[in-house]
């Protein structure tokens, strides 16, 4: 069973946005980008490198370069239960 987004955050995971620089297969001199996202653990970031792995292995485009940014949205220290109301007027 696939997890929930929160869950996945709540176990550490961040939000990985990678932009991927390639060659066009038929104009070499051409360069390209594609933009990949998904929920990932720093430091190692195995969901980008698989994905990277698989555009190697599958994709005629070669890779010229790999740009990539992570964020926590959840940090451990962020998450509590909160119980009560507060009104104002």
């Amino acid at each position: 069973m696939e997890m929930s987004e929160t869950e996945l955050m709540l176990k550490g995971y961040g939000l990985t946005t990678a932009e991927i620089f390639y060659r066009m297969p038929d104009y070499r001199h051409v360069l390209n980008s594609f933009v990949w996202q998904d929920y990932d653990l720093a430091p190692d970031h195995p969901k980008l490198f698989e994905f990277i792995e698989f555009w190697q292995d599958e994709i005629e485009g070669p890779l010229h370069s790999v740009r990539f940014a992570h964020r926590k949205m959840i940090a451990p220290g962020e998450w509590r239960n909160v119980v009560g109301e507060l009104k104002y007027h």
